[in-house]
């Protein structure tokens, strides 16, 4: 009698169709989370909301994905992989529906979480199938750094593929278009797989719904607290303070159950390895650096007045630019050369970018001037992404693997809201200093003001405006003007304090020896699915 396990896939399935269909899920699924980034203003001009509140979207979501992650493994125990997929995408598609019919923010807010955990459920089974499917290490390697770099191409892809659409109807057919999008891959995988489970079954008894409570309220209030904050000046105002004491005693009540618990549901033993300490501070360091490159998005579409579809385009080089540090970096993993050597090369591109757009900011440019830059910012994201999230969950041991993903995704999460955070306290603080000191000079007595003044008169009275009309324009045209430096000279400000943040950050990873005893290891430690 053959007692040969059932596979998972159907024999008649080429290898070519299960990877390109586990493809056509995972892609849709990482779209979700790219949406509320496709276009912000388009966001929030629909909904009725404030740009602030598109940003808390994305928090919302992310916030599901990072708390749901060590739960979800209990699920996908407990239930075969066809039924859970099915499960998890129709949530996802019904979340969807009810995305693009919503017109109440909080309504919004809680169907984004939902989402979350869906989403977090459907990309866990897509990255198990791909990690099942390869049996070696380099194999593993590369199927992962294929698997981050779409991730690093998500917000700059949809950016590029969402724009037609908007420039033709309203935000909310994003979420329509995006149920359209799961129904093939979804159905074909269905199809060719059978009805068997990737691990044992494992009752859902005891399941730890209580840290998982505690864990996603921190969370939310963590991303409330850093999306909110500098709008409501922190801690003056009520809101804002209440949210950082109740963030601090559920991280504490977190802690201390996890410290008691006979299977902590995220096990405080990771932070006991140096290594993984050190991979999580440069993992946050990373994604603070990522978020810096909206300042260059934003500064595309005011400044030099890209709309969506030309935005897309130029940011094409940021996606070549991953790709090729994608590429770069598998190769020196699989090499097995220095982590340290990846990382160094990584942020030396990441600074050459910021201190080389520090001097490209400008009220007038060409496009084209900043494709080499964007490819460097791409390129160095792309030598980093992949072997610091490997290098985390290899420097502890395979017992706690699953934790250290899990607990890597928080220092993403962190890093992520941080980088909203630290935008926008310099867009207010630093904007309004060098809008005030500008206007110090607007002064009659200033031959500068008068020559821009009496500049923008004769251009408006050259096309027919009466003079009057025209001097009292003028004015507005040069506050116009001023404000537009404001800003450019922030953007220049944050870039050099990021650059700063980078040089300590190479001399941190050049005089720390200790990283090279970690041994990049997958062939037992998965890394999370919850990346973004």
């Amino acid at each position: 009698m053959d007692n040969k396990p059932t596979p998972v896939f159907r024999s008649w399935a080429p290898e070519w169709l299960i990877r390109s269909v586990i493809l056509l899920v995972v892609v849709p699924s990482m779209a979700l989370f790219g949406l509320s980034t496709a276009n912000g203003a388009s966001a929030a001009g629909y909904y009725g909301i404030e740009p602030a509140d598109v940003q808390y979207s994305m928090v919302v979501f992310y916030a599901a994905v990072a708390s749901f992650f060590a739960l979800e493994r209990r699920f996908f125990s407990f239930i075969a992989v066809r039924q859970y997929l099915i499960i998890s995408t129709l949530v996802q598609i019904i979340t969807s529906y009810i995305c693009y019919s919503a017109h109440n923010l909080h309504e919004l807010f809680i169907f984004r979480f939902i989402q979350g955990m869906a989403n977090c459920a459907s990309t866990s089974i897509c990255i198990t199938l791909i990690f099942n499917r390869l049996h070696n290490e380099r194999a593993r390697e590369i199927g992962y750094s294929v698997f981050y770099c779409i991730l690093l191409m998500i917000s700059p892809l949809t950016t590029l593929l969402t724009a037609p659409l908007l420039d033709a109807y309203d935000f909310n057919v994003l979420y329509k278009g995006i149920i359209f999008f799961y129904l093939p891959g979804t159905m074909l995988l269905f199809l060719i797989m059978n009805n068997v489970r990737l691990n044992r079954k494992f009752p859902l008894y005891q399941v730890d719904w209580a840290s998982f409570v505690i864990y996603a309220l921190a969370l939310c209030l963590i991303g409330y607290v850093l999306i909110y904050g500098q709008q409501y000046y922190w801690l003056q105002d009520t809101r804002i303070a209440v949210s950082v004491v109740a963030i601090v005693l559920l991280l504490a009540l977190h802690v201390v159950r996890q410290a008691k618990l006979k299977r902590p549901y995220l096990s405080l033993e990771v932070f006991k390895y140096k290594n993984y300490i050190i991979g999580a501070f440069l993992v946050f360091i990373l994604y603070i650096c990522r978020g810096a490159l909206n300042i260059t998005s934003a500064y595309f579409a005011s400044a030099m007045g890209l709309d969506p579809i030309h935005l897309g385009y130029i940011l094409a080089a940021n996606m070549v630019g991953i790709l090729l540090g994608v590429i770069v970096s598998s190769r020196l993993t699989v090499m097995k050369k220095p982590m340290r050597l990846i990382w160094l090369y990584g942020f030396m591109l990441l600074l050459v970018f910021h201190l080389w757009m520090r001097f490209l900011f400008a009220s007038q440019a060409n496009p084209e001037t900043y494709i080499i830059p964007l490819l460097i910012q791409g390129l160095g994201a792309g030598l980093l992404m992949t072997p610091l999230i490997l290098f985390m969950v290899s420097s502890v041991p395979a017992s706690l693997g699953g934790t250290a993903s899990a607990t890597g995704v928080f220092f993403r999460f962190t890093g992520f809201c941080s980088s909203i955070a630290l935008i926008n306290y310099f867009q207010l603080r630093e904007s309004s200093t060098h809008f005030n000191r500008f206007q110090q000079e607007l002064s009659e007595a200033n031959p500068l003001f008068l020559q821009r003044v009496t500049a923008y008169r004769q251009l408006l009275t050259s096309r027919g405006m009466a003079p009057d009309q025209a001097a009292h324009l003028a004015k507005g045209l040069l506050n116009r003007s001023v404000t537009a430096q404001a800003q450019l000279r922030y953007a220049m400000d944050y870039y050099y304090f990021i650059s700063w943040i980078l040089v300590i950050v190479i001399f941190i990873i050049a005089l720390y020896p200790y990283v090279s005893r970690t041994v990049v290891n997958v062939r037992v430690n998965q890394p999370a699915p919850a990346s973004y």
